[in-house]
């Protein structure tokens, strides 16, 4: 089974190859997907109509519509389809089925889903007419080309005059199509995001008080002291040896946060005591496969903070998304997609209460950085393959804006496209 990254790099190819006319090489990379949603097999049949099979393109586009009903332009073009096979009243029933799709509006622009494509209603039109023109029925091609020039735009009326004039000497008309090369493409931040992104950089550790031995699976020994009665008790860690204020980096003692116990008791842990007065130091507790805390100088730099973070993760600081909770937004989990976001939470907790949360968990899809949270204000039902299913409730980790209207995100294992409109930014009352 391909990943999602290997089906992204396929379809960027494909739309390459489009380019260049290579019409086998596309369709092979078209084709990589056991499951293609809607918008590649448009893409498939746009390929072979190219390619001058336009029985294959009726396949592809049949499976197309099937899988987004709402899909017009996938109507438009089966509908150009039939009409080279000359099976003119499915031709018909297929550019009236674009029509409706349109529901009243004069365009459906494809841009932000990545077909540089506007389908207007006078070019739907206009190949209702060319299809009731090659049936005989004259007279309603007319009329729908009289509709057409009604909607159409300035610059479309010498022309739709001029099919007019044909129509009336019963010379057949030619359809409308989408224009020569053109399919949907994957969108630039589905191909930014390929690679994993490292989010705490590459800062190098002058020095770290984190002991070699703290990342294996099993619990850090504690070191003992004897009471009175002569028996062992935990005791604390040895202070740290050296100079520099890298030095005073350390883990604290174990006590955790009540929601943190949990995860400790998986295996993992930090433990120690910082030379440090209580005063100067700063907590920063990360939630992860398991919860490390650390006593951080308040004077220590951004880079000094990252390098800890990065030994104390390790690889998890390469696959993770790091997010942080910030107090002054009801504690919830707000994403770090940059430095510049990390340095204002770490610059808080400096000067506030020497506290700072953060939390190390899967990235929102493939890798991709989440740039915020939202959650849904109404339930979203999809429209289309594309679409995400919301339920009034949902956190959805927002992965790019696609336009002023729709964005795309990640929620429960699934990524989708969905109205702005539906949620609400993550802190205010849904």
């Amino acid at each position: 089974m391909p990943s999602r990254g290997d089906l992204v790099r396929d379809w960027h190819r494909g739309v390459q190859a489009v380019a260049r006319g290579d019409w086998g090489c596309a369709l092979r990379l078209f084709s990589g997907d056991p499951e293609p949603p809607a918008r590649m097999c448009f893409n498939v049949g746009c390929v072979h109509l190219l390619a001058g099979d336009p029985e294959a393109a009726l396949r592809a586009l049949d499976q197309a519509v099937t899988k987004d009903a709402c899909l017009a332009v996938g109507f438009f073009q089966r509908g150009v389809a039939n009409f080279q096979l000359e099976r003119f009243q499915e031709a018909l029933t297929d550019f009236q089925l674009a029509l409706a799709q349109l529901r009243g509006n004069t365009t459906i622009d494809y841009t932000q889903l990545g077909l540089r494509f506007k389908l207007k209603a006078w070019e739907v039109l206009f190949n209702v007419g060319a299809a009731q023109c090659r049936l005989g029925l004259w007279a309603e091609a007319t009329r729908s080309l009289e509709e057409a020039l009604s909607k159409g735009p300035e610059g479309a009326g010498d022309d739709l005059h001029a099919a007019l004039g044909q129509l009336q000497k019963q010379v057949p008309l030619q359809p409308q199509q989408v224009p020569r090369g053109e399919v949907f493409q994957p969108h630039r931040r589905h191909l930014e995001h390929l690679e994993p992104v490292d989010f705490l950089g590459k800062a190098k550790v002058v020095s770290s008080a984190i002991p070699d031995d703290q990342h294996e699976d099993s619990q850090p020994r504690q070191p003992q002291v004897r009471g009175v009665d002569g028996e062992g008790r935990p005791g604390t860690a040895p202070r740290a040896r050296g100079s520099g204020p890298c030095r005073t980096v350390r883990p604290c003692s174990p006590r955790m946060p009540p929601e943190s116990e949990t995860e400790v008791s998986s295996g993992r842990g930090a433990q120690g005591a910082a030379m440090e007065e209580p005063a100067s130091l700063v907590t920063v507790t990360v939630q992860c496969a398991f919860t490390l805390a650390l006593r951080v100088p308040r004077g220590v730099d951004l880079a000094s903070l990252r390098g800890l973070l990065s030994q104390a993760l390790g690889h998890q600081a390469q696959r993770a998304q790091l997010s942080y909770q910030d107090p002054s937004n009801k504690g919830r989990w707000v994403p770090l997609p940059g430095e510049e976001v990390l340095q204002r939470a770490w610059r808080d907790s400096v000067a506030g209460a020497g506290a700072l949360q953060l939390q190390c968990r899967p990235q929102g899809a493939g890798g991709r950085a989440a740039l915020y949270q939202v959650v849904a204000q109404h339930s979203y039902f999809p429209q289309g393959p594309e679409d995400l299913a919301l339920q009034r409730g949902d956190v959805v980790d927002v992965l790019c804006e696609v336009d002023q209207a729709w964005l795309e995100g990640h929620c429960d294992g699934r990524v989708g496209i969905f109205p702005k409109c539906f949620v609400v930014p993550a802190g205010q009352d849904v």
